[in-house]
């Protein structure tokens, strides 16, 4: 029996969750269609500006799920408290603490489902909009067609002044320190890319070495050089960390750690998206609670509007904290954390309040 209500529940908690989130899909869309019609240039026209929304929605969904799951829940649950449904269950002897478990059970269908679109859907789509947009934009203008970027590599420090979505590399700098941090050397090579061995090709390379009281010029038409920056971790330091899989952030966030580098912005970016993911499995649960008060006998109205106010909040909390944790220099697993923690402690509270 128990298998049977916690089916029902599931379906219906999962249907008004989807149709919250092709809503909030919609509105969202429409206003990022809107804002990129000003940015409109070259081949980037309508068309190529419904292709790119359409391939932002999948990563919108993963950011709006915890608020959709919520409106959702709220819609759901609020439905069969007001048609005394949960009321027969309570009287067929379920306890508070089995309804939260079978409710527990559809958030962590969500969670699933958010953490493998946030992993592996939504990020590629996201930037391979971003790339379209670009090439489509600055297609006639390759002087704005690509990015230039700085890596380091222990002592060595790389500036590579334009890298297309292709890894077509242009100029770039070789900076060179010694064990004291001096500067040993500059290099500039005319053209640069990476084999298939991940080894570095320099043409027209010109190194200046800087070697006691003297300096040292060098010549060569083609050099290799070894780095320990291969591909994958020239084409991340390019991409926003928004468009990053978990597992391109755990590996850039090592990069970074292990040069000494500051990467601050790409774990709190880590942290938020773990967070955000686990708090779609609290929601509904938190939603059982309200159901449970005054909102039993409200009408959806009421419901979604709790819902949208509590979201809001929610959003609005966590993107404050994780922008001020990166400025004031809070811990960024603490700071992703707090919002989803406060709400696990109100959902804790509201349920043991019921009897």
């Amino acid at each position: 029996m128990n298998g049977i209500l916690s089916q029902y529940m599931m379906r219906t908690i999962l249907a008004m969750t989807a149709l919250v989130l092709v809503v909030l899909l919609a509105l969202a869309g429409l206003f990022e269609f809107i804002a990129e019609l000003d940015d409109t240039q070259g081949d980037y026209q309508t068309s190529r500006v419904v292709l790119y929304t359409a391939l932002r929605l999948p990563q919108l969904a993963s950011e709006m799920l915890p608020v959709a799951a919520l409106i959702g829940s709220l819609l759901g649950l609020g439905a069969l408290a007001a048609n005394s449904e949960i009321i027969v269950m309570r009287s067929s002897g379920l306890s508070i603490r089995k309804l939260s478990g079978m409710v527990a059970i559809t958030g962590f269908v969500l969670l699933v489902f958010t953490g493998l679109l946030g992993e592996f859907i939504g990020p590629p789509l996201d930037y391979f909009a971003r790339n379209m947009r670009l090439e489509a934009r600055f297609e006639q203008d390759e002087d704005h067609l690509g990015n230039a970027t700085w890596v380091r590599d222990g002592p060595v420090i790389l500036h590579l002044e334009r890298v297309s979505s292709e890894f077509e590399f242009g100029s770039i700098y070789v900076f060179r320190l010694d064990e004291h941090k001096r500067l040993a050397s500059i290099a500039r090579a005319e053209n640069s890319g990476i084999d298939n061995d991940d080894r570095w090709i320099l043409e027209n390379l010109h190194e200046t070495r800087f070697e006691g009281d003297g300096v040292q010029v060098v010549e060569s038409s083609v050099a290799v050089a070894s780095f320990d920056i291969d591909a994958e971790v020239l084409g991340i330091s390019l991409v926003k960390p928004q468009s990053l899989s978990g597992r391109g952030l755990l590996s850039y966030v090592a990069y970074l750690k292990r040069n000494s580098l500051d990467s601050r912005r790409y774990e709190t970016e880590l942290w938020y998206r773990i967070a955000r993911t686990a708090t779609v499995m609290i929601m509904p649960v938190l939603a059982l609670a309200f159901v449970f008060g005054s909102l039993r006998t409200g009408g959806a109205g009421g419901r979604l509007m709790i819902g949208v106010a509590v979201g809001l909040a929610y959003y609005l909390a966590s993107e404050m904290l994780a922008n001020s944790g990166q400025v004031f220099n809070f811990d960024p697993a603490v700071i992703a954390w707090l919002p989803s923690a406060v709400l696990a402690m109100i959902t804790i509270f509201a349920l043991s309040r019921i009897r």
